[in-house]
C-alpha cells in the first residue's frame, strides 16, 4: 500500500493549534480517510525539535531522529497520515538561541529537521511513500504582534511592543517562510493555509487539510466544528503581564502572579 503523509510542520501563532484540537476532537470519525497525530502524539519528538531550533549543535538533530524514528514506528500503516506539530519548523522567533541571540527566523533549524522527517518517513513507509508538508500563515504584523502577546505571558519579556518589534526590521512573514521551504523541499509538494481564509470558517484551519484530503462534504457537516484556541489576550492583560515582568524577578512569583491574573473571571473571558 502506498502511503501518503501529510506533514503540517508550522509556524507558531498561525492557527496551529485550532487545526490540531479540530482534528484531534474529530479523530474517529475522519478515521476512514485518514489517521491524524498532533502534539500529543510525539511529546518527545516535538520537544526534541525545538530544543534543536534553540541550539542547533549535530547531537540534538541526532535526538529528534531518535524520538521521531520511535513514534514512527509505533504507528500502524493507513492510507493518508497527518502529522501536526508546529515545532517541527524549530523555535518560536523572540526566544533566545544559546548565547543570548535572538530567534529571528525558522531557517536555520527548519531546513535540518524537515530532511530528517522527510529520511524517517521513507524509512518506515517505504521510497514510494508520498510526502507534502503544509504551513500555516497569518499576516505579519499580526503574527508579530501575536507572538510578543504569547512571549509575555511565557517568559520574563520586558519589551513594549515598539521595542519588541524593533528588534525584528527584517522578519520574514510565516508566508515568506514557506516559500523559501517550497523552494528547499522542491520537488516534495508544499500546501499554505493563510489563517485569514479560514479564521472564521466552522472547521477553522483544519478545513484545508480536509479539503487536502478529499474528505466528502456529507462525512464533514457531522464534524465537531473548530474552536477559537490561543487566541492571546486582550490589551489590559498584556499590560498587565508587562508591568508584572518588569517587576517581579522571582520566576516563581512571576508564574504564581501571571496565573492568578489568567484566573481572574475577566481576563478567562477576554481571552476565549
Amino acid at each position: 500500500m502506498k502511503v501518503r503523509v501529510i506533514v503540517h510542520a508550522g509556524y507558531h501563532k498561525t492557527g496551529t493549534t485550532s487545526l490540531q484540537d479540530f482534528l484531534s476532537a474529530n479523530r474517529r470519525a475522519l478515521k476512514p480517510w485518514l489517521s491524524y497525530y498532533g502534539k500529543a502524539d510525539f511529546l518527545a519528538a516535538g520537544a526534541h525539535a525545538r530544543l534543536y531550533g534553540q541550539r542547533p549543535f549535530p547531537w540534538r538533530l541526532w535526538r529528534f531522529r531518535r524520538a521521531f524514528r520511535r513514534f514512527l514506528n509505533k504507528i500502524d500503516d493507513a492510507a493518508t497520515i497527518v502529522l501536526s506539530r508546529e515545532t517541527f519548523s524549530g523555535g518560536m522567533p523572540g526566544h533566545r538561541r544559546i548565547g543570548g541571540r535572538l530567534m529571528t527566523g525558522y531557517g536555520r533549524a527548519a531546513r535540518p529537521l524537515a530532511r530528517v522527517i522527510v529520511a524517517e518517513l521513507r524509512r518506515r513507509f517505504g521510497p514510494d511513500a508520498v510526502i507534502e508538508f503544509v504551513y500555516t500563515t497569518r499576516e505579519r504584523e499580526a503574527w508579530i504582534a501575536s507572538i510578543w502577546g504569547h512571549l509575555l505571558r511565557s517568559i520574563r519579556l520586558t519589551d513594549d511592543f515598539t521595542a519588541f518589534r524593533a528588534r525584528f526590521p527584517d522578519l520574514q512573514s510565516p508566508a515568506d517562510e514557506a516559500a523559501a521551504m517550497a523552494a528547499y523541499l522542491a520537488p516534495i509538494p508544499v500546501t499554505t493555509i493563510a489563517l485569514e481564509d479560514h479564521a472564521d470558517q466552522p472547521d477553522g484551519p483544519g478545513g484545508a487539510i480536509l479539503d487536502l484530503v478529499g474528505i466528502p462534504a456529507k462525512a464533514r457537516t457531522r464534524l465537531a466544528p473548530a474552536r477559537r484556541a490561543n487566541s492571546g489576550q486582550g490589551s489590559d492583560l498584556r499590560a498587565l503581564f508587562l508591568d508584572l515582568n518588569r517587576s517581579i524577578r522571582d520566576p516563581g512569583a512571576l508564574k504564581a502572579a501571571k496565573e492568578q491574573a489568567m484566573a481572574a473571571p475577566h481576563n478567562r473571558k477576554a481571552a476565549q
